[in-house]
């Protein structure tokens, strides 16, 4: 059973409609319902085309507007750089599963924040630098894990293109090539 999706539909007046309160709402109330997991769709009310993404950028581009940025310069252009090259296809899965198992890190540690001091709504951002140099050893542990398991997925996103490559391009005959099986081979006799 799949569940619906929570569907906005955006006007040319730039005006946004939710259709399962059926009541107009900010941009701000499209950040909230994907800060409570709500699944949404955002449609353009006259052409029915999914700019679901769009409405998301201009969401991200606020909060990089706003206060405390997340992305650097370098990674914007770093981003910029891989459209339109080899690796722009396996871009976005490896830094979605990077953006998984951030999260997995994330709970891991609201869960020993959560053992260590219960459901105390007195835990602010000073308790939590309280709590960041207490762990730190703990941190830095789960941090090299994490790093570790996005370096292993990288290593197998880059095999896996090497073993694609080989078999979408195996039959061709690429004067210089010498395949590592043959060479392996040619070295033996």
């Amino acid at each position: 059973m799949s569940v619906e999706k929570r569907v906005i539909k955006k006007y040319p007046n730039r005006r946004l409609y939710d259709t399962a309160t059926s009541s107009y709402i900010t941009l701000g109330d499209v950040k909230q319902l994907v800060l409570d997991s709500v699944d949404i769709q955002v449609v353009d009310a006259k052409t029915q085309e999914d700019i679901t993404r769009s409405v998301l950028l201009q969401i991200i581009l606020e909060e990089e507007n706003g206060g405390m940025p997340m992305f650097s310069h370098e990674v914007l252009t770093q981003f910029i750089r891989y459209y339109g090259q080899a690796m722009q296809g396996m871009m976005g899965p490896f830094l979605e599963k990077n953006l998984q198992l951030f999260s997995q890190l994330q709970e891991k540690m609201q869960a020993q924040t959560k053992a260590m001091y219960g459901d105390n709504p007195v835990f602010n951002a000073n308790l939590w630098g309280e709590f960041m140099k207490f762990q730190g050893p703990a941190m830095q542990s789960m941090m090299s894990s994490y790093m570790e398991q996005s370096s292993g997925m990288f290593m197998d996103m880059q095999n896996r293109m090497q073993e694609q490559a080989k078999q979408l391009f195996g039959g061709f005959n690429f004067p210089g090539y010498v395949a590592p099986e043959q060479g392996k081979q040619e070295k033996e006799n």
